[in-house]
C-alpha cells in the first residue's frame, strides 16, 4: 500500500550537547516558530556530554506552546518500563498531549553495562521490548480497574495501580533495522522511526514492505503503522547536488513521492543548522503539505482517524459511521478510543453511547443524527441530573470544543459565551471587566447546562433578594441549532416561547449553541470554610439551616456532611459577596456556632478563584438512586432522628443545602483533613480543646486575611 493517508508533519533531531544547553533550547524554540511540528532528540545516558533526556524533553515543552517532543529513540535498557509509562503521561498530561514515545531495544552495551543496566543479546532485547510496549500501555489502561501483573522473563511488575492515563494517545514509535524489529513493530508497535542512512540491509523499501506483510498477516490495518524517517545527509544549495542536496524545490519534490509511493509521512532533520530549520519548515513544509493534499484529493485517498479492529468490532449495527462528514469524524469517539472513557460517563449517571461526536459546528452533528434513528444526548459539562447528557447504544454531542468567552458590551455587561465552556473560564474570562456571574458552586460545570436550566452559586442568594436572581434569569438571547440543522436567535422579541423554553423547561428544543447574559460587578468576595464534628447530624443540619435563614442577603452557603473513619464530618462553605472585612466578619461569625470546629480557614479572593476549573474525568456517580436529604426541620420542629440520616450517609453521600433550598448530593470524595485534631470519641472534652486550640493556626490559600473567626469554645459557643 503506498500513501497510508497520514498527517504530514516535520520535526528536526537536535543534538543535546551538555556544554551548550541554551543552545539546545533555541534551535527548538526555532523549530516551534519555524512551524515545524516535532522537536527530537537522541537518548545515550552513558555519553556525559549529552543533557539527560527526560529533563531536557520537559524544559523544552515548557518554553514551547504547541510543538511535540519525542526521544529519538529511547534507550529501555536504563529505564524501567513501568517508571517509564509513569514519566511517559505525566509529560504528555503537563505539555497537554505533546509527548510522543520514541523506543529502541538498546545499543552500546559497553556504556549501558557500566552505568549497571545488563547486557542482552538482539533477541533478549527485541522480546525485552515487547513486554515493556505491554507494560506501558497496561499502565496507561485506566478503565481496566484491576493492578496490573506482569511477570516476564526480562520485567516483573507484582502488582502496580493503573494510571495515570495521558493526555492523548501516545504513539509509541520503533527505531527498528533488522528482522526481529520490523516484525515486532508490524505487530504491537504505532510507528516505525529509521535513519535513512542506517537503512542497508534491508533498504527501506524491504524493510517497509516486511512490516506490511506482517501486520496483514496480525490482522492490522496497515494504516495503524505511521512510518517516520531521520534524514542527515540533507542540505539547501542553489542547484542539485543529489538526493535532498538542493533547492527546497528539489526537497519537495523527492519528499513527495516518499509520502505517495512509500507512504512516509514524518520527515526530521539531523542538522543543527538555523538556516537549514527555518528554510524546511517555512519553504519546504507548507509547500509539501499544499502538494500532499492535492494529490489525496485526486486519488481519494482516506485521511480520517484509523482505527484497529478490536475497536470496530465494537461498532453499533444500524449507525452508519461511515457516513460522517469528515470535520466531525477528525474528532469523533467510538467505543475503545482513548477519549471514549472522558465522555462516556456524565457526573451523576453513566452511559454507554455508540458514537460521540465533538463539532466545531453543531448544526452539522444534529443533521447526522436525525438520520440515524437513535437516541440524541447532548452534552456541555456532563454535571446535569437530569441524565440527557449521555445515554446507552445512542449519539452523544459534546460541546467541549465550543467553549469561547467573549465580552461584548463592556458598559451594558453583556457576555456571550458558547455552551462548552465551563463556569471557571467564564469567572476567569470576567474577572479583568470586574464583571462576575452566579455559576454553581464547581468550575466545572458547563455553560450550556447551567445557563439553560438553573444556576444556584456562590452568589445566588445576595442576588436573589434583589433584582438578580438564578443564572438562567441573566439570559437576554440564545442561539439554537434546531432538528432541521439550522440557526435561530432567540429573546424577547424574536421567538419569545422558544426563549422561555431554553431557560428551565427542560430539553428538546434544540442544542443552545451560544447564550448571551447580562453579568454584573462583583470585586472580591470573602469565603469561609469550617470542618464541623457532625456527630449530632440533625442538630448540626438545624443550627446551620436556621443561620442561613438569618444570614444576611450578601451571604450564600452550602454544607456536605461525608462519612469519615473518625464519624461523620460536615464541611461548611460561606460566601459573602463583597471585600469588606468587617461586614463579612459579622456575617460569618456567628457559623461558629453550629458545633464544634476542627478546622477553619477565612479570607478575601478574586471570585473567578472559588470556581476554578479542574477539568475532572466523570465516571458517573449512581447518584440518581440516592435519597435526597430531608429539610432542616420536620413538621411541628421535631429534629429528623440522627438514624435515619446515618443511614443515608455512605463514604462520600453529602447531605446539602443552600440559602434555604435543598438541592441534590454532589457525591465529592472529600475526607475530613488533619484527623490527629479529633480525640477520642469516649473524651469529648479533649476533642474539643484540640479543635479549639488549632484555630488560627491553618494556612490557608494566597489571599488577604478576614479577621480571625470567634473561638467557638469560649462561653456560649453550642456544644
Amino acid at each position: 500500500m503506498p500513501d497510508y493517508g497520514h498527517e504530514v508533519l516535520f520535526g528536526t533531531f537536535i543534538t543535546p550537547r551538555a556544554d551548550d544547553p541554551d543552545r539546545v533550547v533555541t534551535l527548538a524554540e526555532l523549530t516551534e516558530a519555524a512551524g515545524l511540528d516535532l522537536a527530537t532528540f537522541q537518548d545515550h545516558p552513558y555519553n556525559p556530554g549529552f543533557l539527560d533526556t527526560w529533563t531536557q524533553l520537559s524544559w523544552v515543552a515548557s518554553r514551547t506552546q504547541r510543538l511535540r517532543v519525542s526521544a529519538n529513540v529511547l534507550n529501555l535498557s536504563l529505564c524501567p518500563p513501568a517508571l517509564l509509562a509513569r514519566a511517559a503521561a505525566s509529560l504528555d498530561l503537563l505539555s497537554k498531549g505533546r509527548f510522543e514515545l520514541g523506543l529502541g531495544a538498546g545499543a552500546m552495551w559497553d556504556g549501558i553495562e557500566g552505568m549497571g543496566g545488563r547486557r542482552l543479546t538482539p533477541g533478549q532485547g527485541v522480546h525485552a521490548l515487547r513486554e515493556a510496549i505491554e507494560i506501558l500501555r497496561g499502565v496507561w489502561d485506566t478503565a481496566n480497574r484491576e493492578p496490573l501483573r506482569h511477570d516476564g522473563r526480562h520485567y516483573q511488575v507484582p502488582g502496580m495501580r493503573r494510571g495515570p492515563a495521558p493526555a492523548h494517545d501516545i504513539g509509541i514509535w520503533l527505531g527498528a533495522y533488522r528482522p526481529r524489529m520490523l516484525e515486532l513493530t508490524d505487530a504491537v508497535a504505532d510507528g516505525w522511526l529509521p535513519t535513512l542512512e542506517y537503512l542497508q540491509s534491508p533498504d527501506r523499501f524491504t524493510a517497509n514492505r516486511i512490516i506490511d506483510r506482517g501486520a496483514e498477516e496480525a490482522g492490522r490495518d496497515l494504516r495503524q503503522i505511521r512510518r517516520l524517517l531521520n534524514l542527515f545527509q540533507v542540505d539547501f544549495t542553489g542547484t542539485s547536488r543529489g538526493f535532498l542536496q538542493g533547492p527546497p524545490e528539489q526537497w519537495v519534490e523527492k519528499l513527495l513521492l516518499m509520502v505517495l509511493d512509500e507512504g512516509f509521512s514524518v520527515f526530521i532533520i539531523g542538522r543543527d543548522d538555523p538556516r537549514l530549520i527555518q528554510t524546511f519548515g517555512q519553504e519546504v513544509a507548507p509547500a509539501l503539505r499544499e502538494a500532499v493534499a492535492r494529490e489525496r484529493a485526486g486519488a481519494g485517498t482516506p485521511t480520517g482517524p484509523i482505527r484497529p479492529a478490536v475497536v470496530l468490532a465494537k461498532r453499533q449495527p444500524g449507525l452508519d459511521y461511515d457516513a460522517l462528514p469528515a470535520p466531525l469524524a477528525a474528532h469523533a469517539v467510538e467505543p475503545g478510543d482513548h477519549d471514549y472513557g472522558r465522555v462516556r460517563h456524565s457526573y451523576i449517571r453513566r452511559g454507554s453511547p455508540a458514537l460521540v461526536l465533538r463539532p466545531g459546528d453543531a448544526a452539522e452533528a444534529v443533521h447526522y443524527a436525525r438520520d440515524q434513528g437513535v437516541p440524541l444526548s447532548v452534552r456541555s459539562g456532563g454535571h446535569g441530573s437530569s441524565g440527557r447528557s449521555t445515554n446507552d447504544g445512542g449519539i452523544g454531542i459534546d460541546l467541549s470544543r465550543m467553549n469561547r468567552v467573549e465580552v461584548l458590551d463592556p458598559a451594558r455587561r453583556i457576555i456571550r459565551l458558547e455552551p462548552g465552556a465551563r463556569w471557571g473560564e467564564v469567572a476567569q474570562a470576567l474577572t479583568p471587566h470586574g464583571l462576575a456571574m452566579s455559576s454553581g458552586d464547581y468550575g466545572d460545570v458547563g455553560g450550556g447546562g447551567l445557563g439553560t436550566t438553573a444556576g444556584v452559586g456562590f452568589l445566588a442568594r445576595k442576588f436573589l433578594a434583589r433584582k438578580y436572581g438564578l443564572t438562567i434569569d441573566h439570559v437576554v438571547a440564545a442561539q439554537i441549532g434546531t432538528a432541521d440543522g439550522g440557526y435561530l436567535r432567540t429573546d424577547k422579541a424574536h421567538h419569545p416561547d422558544l426563549f422561555w423554553a431554553i431557560r428551565g423547561a427542560g430539553g428538546n428544543f434544540g442544542v443552545v449553541t451560544a447564550l448571551e447574559l447580562e453579568a454584573y460587578e462583583v470585586g472580591d468576595v470573602a469565603v469561609a470554610q469550617l470542618t464541623v464534628d457532625a456527630d449530632d447530624t440533625a442538630g448540626l443540619l438545624t443550627r446551620w439551616g436556621a443561620l442561613v435563614e438569618q444570614a444576611p442577603r450578601e451571604l450564600s452557603s452550602f454544607l456536605p456532611v461525608f462519612a469519615s473513619p473518625r464519624g461523620p464530618m460536615a464541611r461548611v462553605t460561606l460566601v459573602y459577596a463583597g471585600d469588606d472585612a468587617e461586614a463579612a466578619q459579622a456575617a460569618l461569625t456567628p457559623f461558629v456556632d453550629i458545633g464544634p470546629i476542627i478546622r477553619q480557614q477565612a479570607q478575601i479572593v478574586p471570585y473567578a478563584a472559588l470556581v476554578a476549573p479542574s477539568h475532572n474525568r466523570h465516571h458517573g456517580q449512581g447518584l440518581e438512586q440516592r435519597a435526597a436529604a430531608p429539610h432542616h426541620r420536620r413538621s411541628g420542629g421535631e429534629h429528623a432522628p440522627d438514624g435515619a440520616l446515618r443511614r443515608r450517609l455512605g463514604d462520600a453521600d453529602p447531605v446539602r443545602r443552600r440559602g434555604g433550598q435543598r438541592r441534590a448530593p454532589r457525591g465529592d470524595r472529600v475526607r475530613a483533613t488533619q484527623p490527629e485534631l479529633l480525640g477520642h470519641r469516649r473524651d469529648r472534652s479533649r476533642r474539643r480543646r484540640g479543635a479549639g486550640q488549632a484555630l488560627g493556626r491553618h494556612s490557608p490559600a494566597p489571599g488577604r486575611h478576614v479577621p480571625q473567626l470567634r473561638d467557638p469554645y469560649q462561653p456560649g459557643a453550642a456544644a
